[in-house]
């Protein structure tokens, strides 16, 4: 088997439906329409995104053809998968907002130009109800609840409204509208792969093979990752911030980053978890390496070096970062978490109560105890958050 191909199947894919069936198609020599699809629900991307965007790039690599759908149509229902509650709705100027930037920044990670691109309104927004009703006659109600969040939600009382019933539905239509070979998505996403499976043998198509990938879980260790949990590291931050985040990573995910995130090779993996086992290799050096290698990968080898270079000058020295984003404020008394906020420093309110309650939270070397107090800042100050965050305040009237 050609070792790309083996790479691809293997690494990092969680459930491969029907494996034997993939592996015969990317042996055929046959240029594959590979399916991916995204609601717009937020303007900015992470690592978490960044796991099946790579896999994606694999594909891309060996020339099959990448259907990339936005769900533009879908993203006003929200997919019900692995929620626990029902998602908020997202207005026409949200989605087209985040649709461009979220263009943007795959492009760092695929070939944008050798992407098929649609918006799965293009065919929703023509169907008449007739078409929704025949439609949905291609499933039972029993198919759609026996979904694990479905389940969970009727256990705990938490309601289900009929349309996030519907998603797995139009999420399947998807599929047999770009003729889809293969789908790839988050192993959360796997039921509503399977639907298009078996729409597309209903409405007379050849089923599409499914890839998933594993959820990545974020710097805080313990859930996926998310801006909502505040345990994210955005695709667009700087070189400098995106260093010092992985740095800040658990040591037992380093190996998983690497595997997921990066192109170094399986078999060095390998023997650099082999090592960190047994002691030979400090997690802080494979942990460098691994910054290196995905600021690398975002922001190219030159900014990847000064970013390293700044850690260590910051973080093993202790002195303040030469470069760090600057805050302007119209005052000199400011409410803390206010200012978190909406500076967007902080994803919530929440989130900047609870560091500065751990005493997480800095100004000019002081930790802050009370985040209802007000602080007084003079002319500006060093505002530092967890271990790796830093940023400049500076009065506008000064």
């Amino acid at each position: 088997m050609n070792e790309k191909i083996k790479n691809l199947l293997s690494r990092g894919a969680v459930n491969i439906i029907e494996k034997d069936s993939l592996e015969k198609k990317l042996n055929s020599g046959k240029k594959l329409r590979i399916k991916f699809g995204a609601d717009p629900t937020a303007a900015d991307l992470h690592l978490g995104h960044m796991v099946c965007l790579k896999k994606l790039k694999e594909f891309q690599d060996l020339g099959h053809q990448i259907i990339f759908i936005i769900g533009d149509y879908t993203a006003k229902i929200g997919d019900p998968s692995g929620r626990n509650k029902t998602r908020p709705s997202l207005s026409d100027a949200e989605i087209k907002k985040n649709t461009k930037t979220y263009l943007d920044q795959v492009g760092k990670i695929l070939d944008i130009k050798k992407i098929k691109i649609y918006k799965n309104s293009q065919w929703f927004s023509k169907m008449s109800l007739a078409d929704i009703l025949n439609l949905s006659s291609k499933f039972t109600v029993a198919q759609i609840l026996e979904r694990d969040d479905f389940e969970k939600r009727i256990k705990n009382k938490v309601e289900i409204y009929y349309h996030e019933t519907i998603y797995p539905m139009m999420q399947a239509y998807d599929s047999v509208m770009v003729m889809s070979d293969v789908e790839v998505g988050g192993n959360d996403q796997i039921f509503n792969m399977l639907a298009g499976r078996e729409l597309q043998k209903k409405m007379g198509q050849e089923p599409q093979d499914i890839l998933t990938m594993p959820l990545l879980i974020g710097l805080d260790g313990k859930e996926k990752m998310s801006k909502s949990f505040g345990n994210y590291i955005g695709i667009a931050e700087s070189s400098n911030e995106q260093f010092g985040k992985i740095m800040s990573l658990p040591d037992n995910l380093i190996i998983e980053y690497m595997l997921l995130l990066t192109d170094i090779q399986t078999k060095n993996i390998n023997e650099i978890e082999k090592k960190i086992k047994e002691g030979k290799i400090n997690p802080r050096d494979a942990k460098i390496k691994l910054a290196f290698e995905i600021v690398k990968f975002f922001h190219g080898e030159e900014k990847a070096e000064k970013a390293k270079e700044e850690f260590e000058r910051v973080f093993s020295k202790k002195e303040t970062p030469k470069d760090m984003p600057v805050v302007k404020i119209d005052t000199n008394k400011i409410n803390l978490v206010e200012l978190l906020v909406n500076n967007k420093i902080l994803p919530s309110k929440s989130e900047a109560r609870r560091l500065i309650e751990q005493r997480a939270v800095e100004i000019n070397g002081e930790k802050i105890k009370n985040w209802k107090e007000e602080i007084e800042i003079k002319k500006e100050a060093v505002l530092k958050i967890g271990k790796k965050r830093f940023v400049r305040i500076r009065a506008k009237n000064k």
